[in-house]
């Protein structure tokens, strides 16, 4: 499954079209006439949907060719801009735009190379890099304009592909402070130029040598941004080094329990290591909006692919980066729903995690297997959004949702709280991009602190901040975030800014 929250507060849903009718009807009689589909050509079933998270509804949505593991990204004008996918849909490119009636438009060929399995990214001047895919060792820009129509070459990913399992595909993607990407595929990293196309710093291999990457499935996340010249990547989970190859014969070994963490502008990086509580393979990591890390989903043993997961873990786990070694993990209340392979998780506005998914199996199948195909969606509510926690939690007055700021622009966050704040203390503003999430990695997620400071009391319970957007793309491309401000660690509902 795949999900991307629009700035309008309505997540777009979509899975792959060769499984056959699904259990949702297209809208208005309308059906897919595609003669290139694999199993039904003429079909009346959606394989993409619309949920409005606000007034807990769906739409059916259109697609027409295959989107089977692609990939996406917002662009600066809040359009969902998808791409890959397989069979007839690997080279084409989907545009979804933030509207109440609004559908899928398809540009085939919109693509130079097949993408199946490859990641984006939003760069600073608002165009989409593509990366890899199966058997695509090379990157390529959307949109296409002269001279970014070409298709680069990018032998990392040859490097780091192993032969019967790949082990290198969705690497994990993020855009450095310095405005280069550092890209981890397998179990080492480079920094890549992506205008020089040069790679401009190889990483030290992640301690151990095991695989994170997909169908070794760990995850990844870029820490939350607090300066203009650090940046720390968490990678946590996956599989170890034959564990896909083991799972297909019937053998399931257990999946990897340790975390990595990097700061990737430092002259010299080197990886610390830490022990999760729970082992855990296609585990989904999510920016909270206090800058922790909810670890959501997957299973304790086996590898990613249909048939290939044993053992579902059930608990989150919640990582508070800036505790100390030691008293950083906490493990949460547990779901009583498994969730697998294509599950996946997406943060909302009002702080809650979207869960949704968990399709095992080549075919939908609901009943006698192991782990049934699961179409359920639910929401996590973290422990801030805990009762106790109301008191403190504020409300933002002004700006207004949808506010339009610049780069470096100067802004007073005004809020409400129920309880007083004491003397002196300090509430802070942070920035979460949406992201795109399929496969156990969230594309595009970002989250920046924009400030800290004593919070100045305008009336009773009344208070406002002054914090400063980010000073260019390069700390935070351009487009939509959710603004939030977070008192005692604890945040309010976001509200919508567009920063170009």
């Amino acid at each position: 499954m795949h999900m991307q929250l629009m700035n309008n507060d309505r997540v777009v849903i979509f899975d792959r079209t060769d499984f056959g009718k699904s259990n949702l009807s297209l809208a208005d009689g309308r059906c897919r006439n595609n003669s290139n589909e694999l199993v039904i050509k003429y079909d009346c079933t959606a394989h993409s949907a619309e949920y409005n998270v606000l007034a807990n509804t769906f739409r059916p949505l259109m697609v027409q060719t295959n989107v089977w593991c692609s990939s996406g990204s917002v662009s600066s004008d809040g359009r969902l801009i998808q791409t890959g996918g397989f069979n007839d849909g690997d080279r084409a490119v989907r545009i979804f735009r933030p509207c109440s009636e609004c559908d899928w438009e398809e540009i085939q060929g919109g693509l130079k190379a097949r993408r199946w399995y490859a990641t984006n990214h939003i760069l600073p001047d608002g165009r989409v890099i593509i990366i890899g895919g199966r058997r695509q060792f090379n990157y390529e820009f959307y949109p296409k304009s002269a001279p970014t129509d070409e298709v680069y070459s990018l032998p990392f990913l040859v490097q780091t592909n192993e032969a019967n399992a790949e082990n290198n595909l969705y690497p994990f993607v993020n855009l450095n402070v310095d405005g280069h990407l550092f890209i981890f595929a397998n179990n080492r990293a480079i920094l890549l130029d992506y205008v020089k196309n040069t790679v401009v710093r190889i990483y030290p291999e992640i301690p151990g040598g095991d695989p994170r990457s997909y169908p070794s499935t760990g995850s990844a996340v870029l820490l939350s941004l607090k300066s203009s010249n650090e940046a720390e990547v968490l990678i946590c989970g996956g599989s170890p080094k034959g564990s896909f190859e083991q799972a297909t014969t019937g053998k399931f070994i257990g999946a990897l329990s340790t975390c990595g963490r990097i700061r990737i502008a430092d002259k010299s990086p080197l990886w610390s290591m830490e022990t999760m509580p729970l082992a855990r393979v296609m585990g989904d990591m999510i920016l909270l909006p206090n800058g922790n890390v909810l670890i959501i989903n997957g299973a304790s043993a086996g590898s990613a692919g249909w048939e290939l997961g044993r053992d579902p873990v059930l608990n989150p786990v919640l990582y508070r980066p800036d505790n100390s070694v030691g008293s950083r993990f906490e493990t949460l209340n547990p779901s009583t729903i498994p969730r697998m392979y294509h599950s996946t998780a997406i943060l909302l506005r009002d702080g809650r995690v979207l869960v949704g998914g968990s399709n095992p199996h080549i075919n939908y199948n609901f009943a006698k297997v192991l782990y049934p195909t699961e179409l359920s969606l639910e929401a996590f509510s973290p422990p801030y959004l805990d009762s106790a926690s109301t008191k403190f939690r504020p409300k933002i007055i002004s700006p207004v949702s949808q506010a339009k700021l610049k780069y470096g622009q100067r802004l007073t966050i005004r809020f409400r709280v129920a309880t007083a704040l004491l003397k002196g203390e300090t509430v802070f503003v942070t920035i979460v991009a949406p992201s795109f999430t399929t496969h156990s990695y969230s594309m595009n997620q970002r989250l920046v602190i924009l400030g800290r400071g004593v919070a100045i009391s305008v009336s009773p319970l009344l208070y406002e901040v002054q914090v400063t957007t980010p000073t260019s793309g390069i700390v935070a491309p351009p487009g939509y975030y959710m603004l939030f401000a977070v008192n005692h660690d604890i945040p309010s509902d976001g509200i919508w800014i567009h920063i170009q």
